[in-house]
């Protein structure tokens, strides 16, 4: 065999597993592309791909109509709504994604977020750089009830990593599974129950509706911490910004921002509400082990499209020669 594979996640290959090898010795040139996707960086190298390894950036039908090739985009992690998944099936392109590859990586991360805001951690570092070792004292998990807003891989991985501290958990999801819900010491709840009951609510939702609104924020319970390891578009930054300075929303910590990887400014960035803001550079799945299973998912997928099997994790199945799907 032979081809080319367009990659632009920003971490491909760069765990403990040689994944560039395994596609060269396939007999596969793999082209590096910007994680951002800019149609204009990617038009040299899209007419020549038969299949891409992509990031969190957009693919739409634009990049499409420039890869008359491309048989299959395999995304490197589990999120598909950057993929134009109508303008795929048009054109008989397989969509997959690795499910479940970073699901403990963002977990760990969402609980260390939780620390780290109700303990002020960040902001204690800087102040002690400054020469200033003032008291802020904190909030310990098992005080507290704990909203979790999705209750899918992550929320799940977070709620058993909840249990060792113990604190009271509502979940909230439309598809719910109650009888997992409570093997995790969960208890059922609507959205709208977690806002009024929590001190403490973490996201993991899978991005599209903002839950985050003002009115949302206005029903919090006063002094609640909000963690969003999921996507930035959950939130309304401008309302949340206000609650922040209002006092009625205690803090926030969060993995990404509106923008974040291209450049774009948050309110929530403002020098005066550094002591409840933690940011992270959308680094949550980012450890060796998510990586590797990220980017092993996405060569597997990969790799069984381009040979004509149906791949482990399709999103758009894989079309047969008389255009039916498998």
């Amino acid at each position: 065999m032979s081809g080319v594979i367009l990659a632009t996640s920003r971490s491909f290959s760069d765990g403990d597993i040689d994944l560039l090898g395994r596609l060269d010795s396939e007999g596969y040139e793999v082209v590096r592309g910007p994680s951002g996707h800019e149609l204009d960086d990617l038009a040299d190298v899209l007419p020549r791909v038969d299949a891409w390894i992509a990031g969190t950036g957009p693919v739409t039908a634009a990049h499409m109509e420039l890869a008359p090739r491309l048989r299959v985009i395999a995304r490197y992690g589990v999120g598909i709504e950057a993929v134009d998944l109508d303008a795929a099936r048009a054109r008989g392109i397989a969509v997959t994604n690795t499910p479940g590859a970073n699901s403990d990586a963002v977990a760990d991360h969402a609980v260390g977020l939780m620390l780290a805001a109700l303990r002020s951690v960040a902001e204690g570092d800087r102040r002690v750089r400054q020469g200033d070792w003032r008291v802020v004292r904190g909030r310990q998990l098992a005080s507290l009830t704990v909203g979790i807003v999705g209750f899918g891989r992550i929320g799940q991985g977070v709620a058993q990593r909840l249990g060792g501290f113990a604190p009271r958990i509502l979940a909230a999801d439309p598809f719910l599974d109650e009888d997992v819900a409570a093997r995790l010491g969960a208890a059922s709840a609507t959205v709208e129950d977690v806002w009024g009951a929590c001190d403490l609510i973490t996201f993991h939702a899978p991005g599209g509706e903002t839950l985050v609104t003002q009115a949302a924020l206005a029903a919090a319970r006063p002094g609640c911490v909000l963690i969003n390891t999921a996507r930035a578009d959950l939130v309304d930054e401008a309302a949340l910004a206000a609650a922040l300075r209002e006092g009625r929303i205690g803090a926030y910590a969060a993995d990404s921002l509106a923008g974040d990887t291209r450049g774009g400014s948050s309110p929530l960035l403002a020098d005066d509400l550094a002591e409840r803001v933690t940011i992270t550079p959308h680094f949550g799945a980012q450890t060796v082990e998510a990586v590797d299973n990220m980017g092993a998912g996405a060569v597997e997928n990969a790799l069984a499209v381009l040979a004509g099997r149906t791949p482990p994790n399709p999103v758009v199945p894989v079309p047969d020669a008389s255009g039916e799907v498998s």
